[in-house]
């Protein structure tokens, strides 16, 4: 796809050298039910580095299917990297949220994260496409 140059999904989480890791929320099936675990919902982080900081763990997508929030799953996913961030020596927990999702803006202040647009007037870029490709000469 064009979103991963190219590269799939798979490859880019699971190859030589990945680009991020992901955790998953199963629902395991009821005894005697012959399906396997139900994944849910995950969430997908990568590591990177701060001048200030040192080791950071960015959480770039935390999701759960509509009809299993509300049970806990997400916040579960988010301690379980959090954890992941202590267990690698990381000093800082980042992750962005657009500005209508109150619901998840709630729950990550409710989970003692700070705002950072609110507190330090933060602004977040990107380069792409166009601006990217003039920007190195290509």
């Amino acid at each position: 796809s064009e979103a991963s140059g190219g590269r799939s999904l798979r490859a880019d989480g699971f190859g030589e050298n990945p680009f991020y890791h992901c955790l998953v929320a199963e629902i395991l099936p009821a005894p005697g039910e012959p399906l396997g675990p139900c994944v849910v919902g995950y969430g997908l982080y990568y590591f990177i580095y701060s001048t200030w900081k040192g080791r950071n763990i960015y959480l770039e997508d935390v999701y759960v299917m509509p009809e299993y929030r509300g049970q806990g799953i997400g916040s579960k996913i988010i301690k379980k990297v959090a954890e992941v961030a202590l267990d690698k020596g990381c000093s800082q927990f980042r992750l962005a949220v657009l500005n209508w999702n109150q619901k998840a803006i709630d729950l990550y202040k409710a989970l003692g994260a700070q705002d950072l647009t609110e507190a330090e007037g933060w602004h977040s870029f990107r380069f792409e496409g166009e601006a990217m490709r003039k920007l190195a000469g290509k």
